[in-house]
């Protein structure tokens, strides 16, 4: 026993201090990192189409904080909103722009009359359309109906007008592709305006309609569960959901979400809730998600980089993206969150192999200083995970092993105990047949 405590000591020897995913050889790694430069806000709105587009546009120019940046997403907005008919966001960001951007971006007031008289025009049409068809009791009409008044009020931007008139069309689908379409309408506008709970709902509902799930339309409905799920802050659940999405998506969601968000979503939600072997088997070795991750080099740098433990060049590949991340309309109020659950899983699995670990040697590999990563320690020691201590004076994190001695004695002593019992058990079993105690009560019956 005494050469047992001899080597348990050894252990924890200055020899045995070691820096988790840094070697000598890191200093000299010349990874490529992602500058932080502004984001090119042409090449960004182009992954989009239709309302979605404005809206990540305006999304930026509320959120960027520089006036050249949020010049350029409300000219880009103003042009696009042009090619619609939504006269009172035309309205809304011409008022943003409040003359900036010269008489070229002024209000068109010529423009805007002309598509609100249009606008009148082709609502009392629609009004006459549905009431005959009403008269006539023609469903598919009838659906048709509503579907071409969902489409008007949502081209026109009342989009509680546009879901009401979607919904309707419910009772009056008689095919598996019409209840699809439906759910695909109502959760499109469930998602712009915000409300999650009725995007879960009508996917639920487009799951169960089997019949007409092709692979675009179940990649469609894995990324709005996905959405879902992280406006929720499900981050596990999103990330599952995102991983799931297959090649076929492409571009066919871009009024919703492009191919880059799925890789970066998914793959930022995985890096905060998965583990090692969930990460290299659901993510790195995922073959479907690979086509994604290509699509976004940095968010897959940084998932190899976190797995290999250079966490060094993880969170600075973290630290350029977040920037930019902080303008995504999805992920805005997630970013912090996440990026903290990263960082706190970074930490734990860096001393998780280890006895000991230099504080300084890891402040190193996690470019911060000794006093702030204690702090960032005693806060996970303290949340119970991370099972250790600190050595303040000489800067040493020591992990907490449980005694495996007492506790192979206290198995052992427990398996005797139930043994002992099992077999007292037995006996009495025994000595009853033999004395056959249970025909003679059942005799005095």
């Amino acid at each position: 026993m005494e050469a047992e405590d001899d080597a348990a000591g050894a252990i924890i020897g200055d020899e045995e201090i070691y820096a988790n995913g840094r070697d000598e050889t890191d200093s000299q790694r010349h990874r490529p990192i992602i500058s932080g430069e502004q984001l090119d806000i042409e090449a960004y709105a182009a992954l989009y189409t239709g309302r979605t587009k404005t809206t990540r546009l305006l999304f930026i120019a509320d959120k960027c904080g520089a006036p050249s940046m949020e010049l350029e997403a409300l000219r880009m907005a103003y042009d696009e909103i042009k090619k619609g008919e939504n006269t009172q966001l035309f309205r809304e960001v011409v008022g943003k722009i409040n003359g900036r951007l010269g008489p070229n971006y002024g209000l068109d007031n010529a423009w805007a009359d002309a598509v609100d008289r249009r606008a009148e025009l082709r609502k009392e049409k629609l009004e006459n359309e549905l009431n005959a068809y009403r008269t006539n009791l023609i469903k598919e009409s009838i659906r048709m109906g509503y579907n071409d008044f969902g489409d008007f009020y949502y081209a026109h931007g009342q989009l509680g007008e546009a879901f009401k008139n979607y919904v309707r069309t419910r009772d009056y689908c008689t095919t598996s592709k019409h209840i699809i379409h439906m759910c695909l309408n109502a959760i499109l506008l469930s998602i712009e305006m915000g409300q999650f709970t009725h995007v879960t709902s009508y996917v639920g509902k487009a799951e169960q309609t089997a019949d007409g799930l092709d692979p675009v339309t179940v990649a469609k409905l894995r990324c709005a569960a996905g959405l879902s799920h992280l406006e929720g802050k499900k981050y596990k659940l999103a990330a599952r959901k995102f991983l799931e999405v297959g090649p076929e998506l492409g571009n066919n969601y871009t009024e919703v979400i492009s191919p880059q968000d799925v890789a970066t979503y998914g793959s930022l939600c995985a890096l905060a809730s998965f583990d090692r072997s969930e990460l290299k088997s659901k993510v790195i070795d995922n073959t479907n998600f690979r086509n994604f991750l290509e699509l976004v080099p940095e968010i897959r740098e940084l998932i190899n980089d976190f797995h290999t433990s250079h966490y060094a060049s993880c969170l600075e590949y973290l630290g350029n993206l977040k920037t930019n991340l902080l303008l995504d309309i999805h992920l805005h109020d997630h970013v912090e969150t996440l990026y903290e659950q990263i960082r706190s899983k970074a930490l734990i699995q860096y001393t998780l192999p280890f006895v000991s670990v230099d504080l300084n040697m890891m402040a190193n590999a996690f470019n911060t200083s000794v006093t702030g990563l204690e702090k960032e320690l005693e806060a996970l020691i303290t949340n119970d995970q991370i099972q250790a201590r600190i050595d303040s004076h000489n800067k040493i994190l020591y992990a907490r092993h449980a005694d495996q001695r007492n506790g192979t004695f206290q198995r052992v002593l427990q398996t005797g105990n139930e043994f002992d019992r099992e077999l007292r058990a037995m006996l009495l079993r025994a000595n009853l047949i033999k004395h056959d105690y249970n025909l003679k009560a059942a005799r005095k019956h």
